[in-house]
């Protein structure tokens, strides 16, 4: 992209990044609702992690290839705009379908095209916000991200209780035992999705190539193959503070998709004494889950913000692993509290876990890969989320009974221990520039920059 970027006002940064609202309402549902869905269906406990393969492996597949072939696109539109576009419009129709699943095997599909259609719009939409902007500015582009999938999800996790404020009954379902007010937040989340990426295409448009810059794109090779082979020298070329947030990533996705899969469940058994579908009790878990996923998402949204100042101040990684070391601290409380009112302080650590995960690694990758390849890296980079993902969905049903005692409640705690190991294998991390000291690290860090600058 061009080596002067313009400077970015602080509005102009929000309307860029609000179609990340549509597409993290979207995830938020699944977060909420995928499992206790399939519980209403007819799923086993243990083997949940299986129905949740599509995310990973959609992601896995489709985000490195969606990645470097944005990076090889030329239209009237842009490189990035046609991608989440059209993500935006096929993930609308999967969530106007998924709650009116009557079979297992047709909600598991649906998530299928759902996270596939996700997956098409994340990476270009990340590569989009790199793209805009001024290497300064990268802290503040990622983080609103990130404060917009923490308002985004907020809502998709409490917008059942308000449609039970607003006088839906959260006991009445259809024939396949899911709660009216599952199907319309889904309906809802279906408007978003394609609604917020129109505001951002209308509002945000990308920056013009450079002459040069067309000519290098012209003159990359087509086809399938090669695109394959961009993605394949990006990887053996892979920047080292690339390999080394690998582990990282691999202990905080496990935990995270420990947490998402089972909470809901773990709080039906601690708080409501159940794990039975069809009770009063497991319905008021998952409003329960709900108002706890808002609040640790809410917490998200201005810890966004919040964050800034302190990551500026003492560098993304110091603060991503105070941020991880709190979540896993709260993981490891929430199975042995049996108030409802108490589950909401642990949620404070994993909101700001939350907050971190979206924007930090983003903001230690974004000054360490080159600017013309800035979409199949970010591609890539999603492979570090995704295939801790696939090892958890593949690993957690052979001991979650023989280690775990097949109780909900352990696998929350197996999340906290991993949420600490990532805490520590951060500090690890060796950003860009790092030479040793605070100081140093940022005036190397401002040498990055004015290198990446030109």
């Amino acid at each position: 992209m061009a080596l002067h970027k313009p400077h970015l006002t602080f509005w102009q940064i929000v309307n860029m990044n609000i179609g990340f609202f549509g597409i993290q309402f979207s995830f938020g549902l699944q977060q909420s609702s995928m499992s206790p869905i399939y519980k209403y269906l007819g799923a086993d406990e243990a083997s949940l992690p299986y129905l949740w393969l599509a995310g990973p492996v959609t992601g896995l597949i489709v985000q490195p290839i969606i990645g470097a072939m944005s990076d090889r696109t030329l239209t009237r539109w842009g490189r990035r705009t046609p991608y989440f576009l059209i993500g935006a419009i096929l993930c609308s129709i999967g969530l106007l379908f998924m709650p009116f699943s009557s079979t297992l095997w047709m909600a598991a599909s649906l998530l299928w095209i759902l996270d596939a259609a996700n997956n098409v719009t994340m990476e270009p939409y990340r590569a989009f916000v790199s793209d805009k902007l001024a290497p300064d500015q990268h802290s503040l582009g990622f983080l609103t991200q990130s404060a917009f999938t923490g308002l985004g999800q907020t809502l998709a996790y409490l917008t059942p209780s308000l449609l039970v404020l607003c006088g839906m009954s959260q006991h009445a379902v259809n024939a396949s035992n899911i709660p009216h007010i599952v199907i319309a937040a889904f309906i809802i989340g279906a408007v978003f999705s394609i609604t917020t990426v129109l505001w951002t295409l209308k509002t945000t448009a990308e920056h013009p190539l450079s002459a040069r810059e067309i000519a290098t794109i012209k003159a990359k090779p087509p086809g399938w193959r090669h695109t394959l082979g961009d993605i394949a020298s990006a990887v053996r070329e892979m920047p080292p503070t690339m390999r080394q947030l690998a582990l990282v990533k691999l202990f905080q996705w496990y935990a995270m998709f420990c947490y998402w899969q089972y909470i809901s469940l773990s709080v039906a058994s601690t708080i409501y004494g159940t794990t039975d579908p069809a009770t009063d009790g497991f319905r008021d878990a998952g409003l329960l889950n709900g108002q706890i996923g808002a609040f640790y998402n809410f917490v998200a949204f201005i810890a966004a913000f919040a964050l800034v100042p302190f990551t500026r101040r003492y560098g993304p990684k110091y603060m991503h692993s105070v941020c991880l070391a709190l979540a896993g601290l709260g993981m490891l409380w929430i199975p042995h509290i049996h108030s409802s009112a108490l589950l909401f302080v642990p949620m404070i650590g994993i909101g700001l876990a939350w907050a971190s995960i979206m924007g930090n690694p983003y903001v230690m990758l974004a000054g360490s890969i080159p600017a013309e390849r800035t979409g199949v890296y970010m591609g890539i980079f999603n492979m570090f989320i995704v295939i801790p993902m696939i090892i958890q969905i593949f690993t957690l049903p052979l001991y979650y009974r023989s280690l775990l005692g097949g109780q909900p409640g352990n696998v929350i705690m197996l999340a906290g221990v991993l949420m600490l190991c990532a805490a520590l294998a951060v500090l690890r991390v060796k950003v860009k520039g790092q030479s040793g000291s605070d100081a140093g690290e940022h005036a190397d860090d401002n040498r990055g920059i004015r290198r990446s600058a030109g």
